[in-house]
């Protein structure tokens, strides 16, 4: 019996940016922007997510924990208005264009969670655990969008063999 090509399809792929399209990317100064925020919004995610974690398992620090998920969502907020942007220098519209529609209904998602934790924290709708289980909540999506967008990177600098890509592109 010879060697199977399992789950591979022999469909031509197409790519993730047209060439103007990756001209129009490379020229964007939201480029940059969005290169530097995704990051810096990690970061500012793995510092909440430990706070938020040690304030479930311990009580201790929640005014930290509750004001680091304000941060964290403020971040979100910052990506997400620049990559609307930066979406629409590269493929002309704000939100779902055809190259990221997934990565974009889940960021839907990731924002109305975030955003319903600062609702829920100022109007006083939901006690310290259940917020800081909401923010958990919202970071499980968070984190399945990041790593949508970060396959989405990796596919475009797969296809763009050859020419090295910046780090951008990543709106959640």
């Amino acid at each position: 019996m010879g060697r199977q090509d399992l789950g591979r399809s022999h469909q031509p792929v197409s790519p993730l940016y047209t060439p103007e399209e990756r001209r129009r990317r490379d020229a964007s100064p939201w480029t940059l922007v969005q290169g530097i925020l995704a990051p810096l919004q990690f970061a500012i995610f793995l510092v909440s997510l430990g706070l938020v974690l040690r304030t479930l398992a311990t009580g201790e620090g929640a005014n930290a924990a509750l004001a680091s998920v304000v941060v964290k969502t403020l971040a979100l907020y910052a990506i997400m208005v620049t990559g609307s942007i930066w979406e629409k220098d590269v493929f002309g519209r704000y939100l779902f264009a055809p190259a990221f529609y997934w990565e974009d209904m889940v960021s839907m998602l990731v924002l109305a969670l975030h955003s319903a934790y600062l609702a829920a924290l100022w109007t006083g709708a939901l006690g310290e655990r259940a917020l800081l289980l909401l923010a958990l909540a919202a970071y499980a999506t968070y984190v399945v969008n990041a790593g949508q967008f970060v396959l989405k990177l990796r596919a475009a600098r797969l296809q763009g063999a050859g020419a090295p890509l910046p780090t951008a592109g990543v709106t959640a």
